[in-house]
C-alpha cells in the first residue's frame, strides 16, 4: 500500500500527515497549494488534502482520517460499536460547531472576492466558537475526547484549536489549553509540523 498526500501542511492536509506519522507509515508528501493547477486533476474543486492510495484518489480530510484509522486499526473504535458511534458524534460536532465557524471566518478574511467579504460577521463567529468550546468542556473528562484512547476526533479537534489560535478566536477553557499543549507535544505532531 503506497500513500501520497497532496496539500500544504498549512491546510487540513496537516491532519492526514499527523495521523500517518502517528501510525508510523511511510508516505510521500506533495505540498501543493490548494486550488492550484497541479491539484485540480486529483480534485476538480482544488481542495486539499488529497490522498492517493495505490493511485486511487481520496478527498476530504475526515474521510481520509477515517479510512486510515479503519484500515490500520488504530485511533478509532470498531465500526458498528457504540464507542464508534460516540467517536463519530464527536467528529461531527467538531466539524459543525468549530471547523464550520473557522472556515466561514477564513472565507470572509481572504478566500472570497473582496467585494463579497463581510468582516462584521466575525464577532458572532467568535462568540459562537467560545460558547461551543464551553459546552464541549462540560463533556470532556480527558485525557482525550473518548477518554483514554486518542481517536481521529482528537486529530480534528486539535487542528481546529490550532487554527483558532491563528485566527484569534477566543479559547478560555483551561481544559483545552492543557489538552492542546499535550497534543502539540506529541512526537508525531512535531514530525508532521516539521514538513
Amino acid at each position: 500500500m503506497t500513500y501520497t498526500v497532496i496539500g500544504s501542511s498549512k491546510t487540513r492536509a496537516f491532519r492526514v500527515l499527523w495521523l500517518l506519522e502517528e501510525l508510523g507509515l511511510t508516505y510521500e508528501h506533495l505540498p501543493l497549494r490548494a486550488a492550484s493547477d497541479e491539484v485540480r486533476p486529483f480534485n476538480p474543486s482544488g481542495k486539499v488534502p488529497v490522498l492517493l492510495v495505490d493511485g486511487t484518489v481520496l478527498t476530504d480530510s475526515t474521510a481520509i482520517l477515517t479510512y486510515l484509522a479503519d484500515r490500520h486499526g488504530q485511533f478509532t473504535f470498531p465500526a458498528g460499536s457504540l464507542d464508534r458511534a460516540r467517536q463519530d458524534g464527536f467528529t461531527g460536532l467538531i466539524l459543525d460547531e468549530f471547523e464550520g465557524l473557522l472556515w466561514t471566518s477564513s472565507r470572509h478574511s481572504f478566500i472570497l472576492p473582496e467585494e463579497l467579504r463581510l468582516p462584521a460577521i466575525k464577532p458572532s463567529l467568535k462568540w459562537e466558537f467560545a460558547r461551543n468550546l464551553a459546552r464541549l468542556a462540560g463533556r470532556f473528562d480527558g485525557p482525550y475526547l473518548m477518554g483514554e484512547q486518542m481517536t481521529v476526533a482528537d486529530v480534528v479537534l486539535t487542528h481546529c484549536l490550532v487554527w483558532a489560535e491563528v485566527a484569534k478566536f477566543p479559547q478560555e477553557e483551561p481544559k483545552f489549553a492543557d489538552y492542546l499543549a499535550r497534543m502539540r507535544a506529541r512526537r508525531a505532531f512535531q514530525r508532521a509540523l516539521a514538513r
